[in-house]
């Protein structure tokens, strides 16, 4: 399996099954955060989860509801937060290096796509 660089207006997500570490990357246009193996599959599988979440919250939520969302794992916390069809999304790296970072809603959408074809998880 070679590198892979996914990006979008607003986001980046990348895969280096070569590097010795930091085999993950997740970013925007102004910043990036390199992650181990470990945390980039929780990231996306958290990630799959909470969009999911908003995806079954659509038909429940009055058009102007807005919602947020979390999900957490031992290594990373992670929150949605706006209207089931535009969210913006946070997350913060539990161990390690304590680190955060956050993606407007204009960008999620296609960041939970390119998430969820990076690789298996």
């Amino acid at each position: 399996m070679e590198r892979l660089l996914k990006n979008g207006p607003g986001w980046r997500i990348g895969w280096n099954p070569a590097a010795p570490v930091f085999k993950g990357l997740v970013g925007t246009d102004d910043w990036a955060m390199e992650l181990t193996e470990a945390e980039l599959n929780d990231f996306c599988r958290l990630l799959a989860q909470l969009a999911d979440t908003m995806k079954q919250l659509a038909t429940e939520l009055m058009d102007e509801e807005k919602i947020a969302c979390e999900a957490e794992s031992d290594l990373l916390w992670m929150e949605v937060e706006g209207y089931p069809h535009a969210y913006s999304l946070r997350f913060i790296l539990n161990t390690g290096r304590c680190a955060e970072g956050k993606w407007s809603a204009s960008a999620v959408l296609s960041l939970v796509q390119a998430a969820e074809m990076l690789k298996v998880f």
